[in-house]
């Protein structure tokens, strides 16, 4: 038997009649599996229920027209009552998987299919999405995609219309499935004027209401804000008590946390699956499978721990009995702004901004200064104010009062042509701004817009394409990219104009932690060149490895400006922004030492000597 290399061997017609341990053969993988290690996952202790509400039995799946296997010989269980989270990189087979667990493939997905798919003890060969409707809900990953009503309780009514529920009965079931997710009181709100978050939830109340038995939720927290997350997974949480069946698709290890397994997907096999305390340890596996693994879980594998301490404050009792020094001693890291920012290039001045028919201003009295060399996160909830920000700083959006100059000249004096040569703004979608046919085109179309002479297009499009890892690219179509070689693309666009100031939306939105990496190692490089970065994110960890000054937006109005570390010791303004400093600050700040993130927590502990067992 070959990779998944974690399963769970049955006996006699592929039914289960005992549960047995999952096993793993030696390393990650065979002569057939995407990679191996000597490192193996040890699940000793993983036990799969006799009754499964879902399974996969050596299931592969190559879309239509594709020319390779989205899934490949996929053993997959769900017992009743179980939380399974799914992980993987960008493009392992993630969502492929959960529509095959409501029929929507091979039902509206064309392609070839091989294998079993078992729903509810049947196996599926003909049935539809229509036959298990009420019994498997998909919340798809565009959340919003899947709102269209002009009210909130019309939308979580409209799937039990179509099944047929009685007045009555449908009334109770829109009740009950919107107090669940914590929107009571939201019944005749419009789905457009509800946050990220609350959208989320709506899309999950509308499932609910028709009281699946199977519940699969495709990465339920991207593009959410802290706040947004936090009232997401506390959703998921409250139906994990309630005995719901579900199955989550993440790239984070949050959600991943209160599972009772974790599945682990790599271009289209499973390589793993165990209880989170198990798969979560494994760092080099996480790592090679495009997952961002847990600060301590790094921090004790560095360390040679037996166990992974389970918060903050344990891992601190583990170092003091080492010997490490509490908060009175050691001296932190500088953490403040470099020393070699330069002139202002970009200010903002009592810049105030209205969007007709808005009760409030989305921005109201913002003064900024920017300088030369600096690299800022802008941080924030959702509707705070940091887009309206970034776009008037950019020049394409104009403040009803206030000014914005960009090196000494009013923005709104320059032409589109001299202010892209000055500011680059990079959208939070990235498709959003991509439209040409080549990735050649497109990073060229810049540098043609503002005259230059085609040799030196030629060649700040090749040195866009080389920045960027995109050279082999180049003459393909911009969407067979995946998002994140689009994300690069881009910021390419932009670099090919040489911009003084660089705004980022979110440039790590929707990536797995592999992209996130290669987006940021793009974004560095350019900054190390002397150019000022300006980045809106949500993301603990790129704030603390890359800013040196935050920017923080409450309420449409700059409430903090100042260097990173400073805004990491006021739990006020974290608490105001509902923002969680990674475990490896925290851990730091207990310790007196002002780090960046785990890699530098744990150069610093190596400098002080910090023995390992």
């Amino acid at each position: 038997m070959h990779c998944p290399l974690v399963r769970w061997y049955s006996r006699g017609r592929g039914r289960m009649r005992q549960p047995v341990r999952a096993r793993v053969l030696s390393g990650w993988g065979c002569s057939r599996c995407c990679f191996s290690s000597r490192s193996a996952l040890r699940c000793s202790d993983v036990r799969v229920p006799k009754q499964f509400v879902a399974e996969l039995r050596n299931v592969s799946f190559a879309y239509e027209g594709a020319r390779c296997w989205a899934l490949r010989e996929v053993e997959f269980q769900v017992g009743r009552g179980e939380m399974v989270v799914v992980m993987g990189a960008s493009g392992a087979g993630k969502s492929t998987l959960t529509k095959l667990l409501n029929r929507t493939i091979p039902g509206f997905q064309r392609g070839e299919l091989r294998g079993e798919v078992w729903l509810f003890g049947q196996k599926c060969e003909h049935e539809t999405v229509a036959d298990f409707a009420g019994r498997v809900g998909l919340v798809a990953q565009d959340f919003e995609a899947q709102l269209f009503s002009s009210a909130v309780e019309h939308e979580v009514a409209f799937g039990l219309e179509q099944l047929g529920v009685p007045w009555r009965e449908m009334v109770d079931r829109v009740r009950a499935a919107l107090a669940a997710v914590g929107l009571a009181g939201f019944e005749d709100r419009d789905p457009a004027t509800l946050s990220g978050g609350e959208k989320q939830r709506l899309a999950i109340a509308a499932v609910l209401a028709m009281e699946p038995e199977l519940l699969v939720l495709d990465e339920p927290t991207t593009d959410l804000d802290p706040a947004g997350k936090e009232e997401v997974l506390g959703v998921i949480s409250r139906l994990r008590t309630h005995g719901r069946t579900l199955v989550v698709v993440e790239h984070e290890t949050i959600a991943a946390e209160m599972a009772d397994r974790i599945v682990l997907l790599c271009q289209g096999r499973v390589v793993a699956a165990g209880t989170p305390a198990e798969v979560l340890r494994d760092v080099a596996l996480l790592e090679h499978v495009g997952v961002r693994p847990p600060d301590l879980a790094v921090l004790a594998r560095r360390m040679r721990w037996a166990a992974v301490p389970r918060d903050v404050e344990e891992a601190v009792s583990v170092l003091v009995r080492s010997g490490v020094p509490t908060r009175a001693a050691a001296a932190g890291a500088d953490r403040s702004p470099r020393s070699s920012v330069g002139e202002i290039v970009l200010a903002a001045r009592d810049v105030t901004v209205q969007y007709a028919d808005a009760p409030a201003p989305a921005l109201e009295q913002v003064n900024v200064e920017l300088r030369a060399g600096e690299f800022v996160a802008l941080l924030g909830q959702n509707g705070s104010g940091k887009t309206t920000l970034a776009k008037c700083l950019s020049g394409l959006l104009a403040p009803q009062a206030g000014t914005v100059h960009v090196k000494g000249q009013p923005i709104v004096d320059l032409s589109p042509q001299r202010r892209a040569t000055l500011v680059g703004y990079v959208f939070q979608n990235p498709d959003h701004q991509i439209f040409a046919d080549r990735v050649y085109d497109e990073i060229a179309f810049g540098p043609r817009q503002v005259g230059l002479p085609a040799p030196e297009v030629h060649e700040r499009v090749q040195e866009a394409l080389a920045a960027a890892a995109l050279i082999e690219r180049a003459d393909d179509d911009p969407f067979w990219l995946n998002k994140g070689e689009r994300q690069r693309l881009a910021v390419a666009s932009l670099l090919a104009l040489r911009p003084e100031v660089l705004l980022l939306d979110e440039p790590t939105t929707g990536l797995d932690a592999r992209e996130q990496r290669q987006v940021m190692d793009l974004v560095s490089a350019l900054h190390r060149t002397g150019m000022t970065v300006v980045m809106i994110t949500h993301t603990a960890w790129l704030v603390a490895e890359f800013a040196e000054r935050v920017l923080l937006l409450h309420r449409a109005r700059l409430v903090f400006d100042g260097p990173t570390t400073d805004l990491f010791a006021r739990d006020d303004l974290l608490e105001c922004a509902r923002f969680r400093v990674p475990p490896a600050v925290q851990l730091g700040r207990r310790l007196g030492f002002a780090v960046r993130g785990i890699q530098e927590l744990l150069d610093v502990l190596e400098s002080r000597g910090v023995e390992q067992p």
